[in-house]
Order: structure tokens, then sequence, then C-alpha cells
């Protein structure tokens, strides 16, 4: 069955249960299923290896994920408007897919948290979506025929899903912003699934 891969980096929770929103709506389209994968933290201290499996959570993504994906779907929580650090790292470490072509073609969507509806979730989104263009992927975002958007008093934006998790960091996305996430991965996947040799 084609595969959709969910990637992400979460520190306080929100972001994972946005990917697991966006991984149930692919689930509803019939044929296409989520690979749930996230990225190891960085740090200034280098010496220490990172435990090649996480704790609990979804595993750590291999190169092989894009690989096999028909479609993929990148978040990552909100810093000053740009990705966090563990996710940019990942992008940079590219070149090699970027050389042989492996996202060209292939459908991609993203989605963030941040603490406060001014956090800079759009500029996020849009940072995010700068390399999935040079390695030639389709944007995917959401459309405003999706009524959710144009209700929601938290996260959701054309340009992928969102989450605002408040002054209390509260990490379970509001019942719009998970019926956005859904509709997001229904999407892509339908997309997904329309672009496939």
């Amino acid at each position: 069955m084609p595969e959709i891969l969910v990637l992400y980096y979460s520190r306080g929770g929100s972001v994972a249960r946005l990917a697991r929103q966006i991984a149930r709506g692919i689930g509803e389209v019939e044929g296409m299923s989520a690979r749930l994968r996230t990225v190891p933290p960085v740090a200034a201290v280098t010496q220490t290896a990172t435990p090649p499996v996480p704790e609990d959570g979804a595993p750590y993504v291999e190169a092989s994920d894009l690989e096999q994906c028909v479609g993929y779907a990148f978040g990552s929580p909100t810093r000053f408007g740009n990705m966090a650090a563990p996710m940019k790292h990942w992008f940079d470490g590219l070149g090699a897919q970027w050389a042989s072509g492996t996202l060209v073609g292939k459908p991609a969507a993203v989605f963030t948290s941040t603490a406060t509806m001014h956090g800079g979730q759009e500029a996020t989104l849009l940072s995010m979506q700068v390399p999935l263009l040079h390695h030639g992927c389709v944007i995917v975002g959401i459309p405003y025929t999706e009524p959710a958007l144009s209700s929601t008093r938290g996260g959701g934006t054309p340009y992928g899903a969102s989450h605002v998790s408040g002054n209390h960091d509260e990490p379970q996305p509001s019942e719009d912003e998970a019926t956005l996430a859904r509709a997001l991965g229904r999407r892509l996947a339908r997309i997904a699934g329309k672009l496939m040799p």
C-alpha cells in the first residue's frame, strides 16, 4: 500500500499530536497509509551520539523513508518565524536526495505549532516550503473550500495545518485545528494518488 511520510520534530507534544491528525486524514483515503517518523534533536554538544531509536513515539527518519513514500508532510514547532533547528538540520543534510531527485514530483505539505496567534505560524510554514520547492516537490495547502479555515479561532492556514498552544502550552489541537489537519492529510493523500506513476 502506498505510504505518505509524516515527519516531524516535536518538543512539547503539540506538533506530534498534529502529525497524528494528519496521519489519520491520510488513512481516510482508500488505498493510502501514513508512515510516522521524527527527526533527532540537535545540541551544541556533539560528543554524545543520539540513540538510534527514540525512547517513545515515532522512530527516527531514514533515507529509505523518503525513497519509499509517495508524498510527505513535514512538521515543526515555530522558532521565531522559522522551523526548529532539528528540522532545519535534517533538511540541510538532504544533498544526496536533491542531487538524485528523490523528492521530485512528489506532493508535500507542512504543519506547525506556536504558543500565540502571532507567533509566526505562516512565516514558518512558508520557510518550510522553500527547501521543498528546491527539491521539486508539489506543494499542497488547505483551500478555503474547507469551512473550518474560515471559522477557526486558533490555528489553520491555507499554507498548512497549525495549532496555537496558548499560554498554558495546551498540546491538544482544537476541534477546528484537528479538522483542518485531517483535511490536509486527505488532500495530500488524494493528490499523491493522482501523481503516482
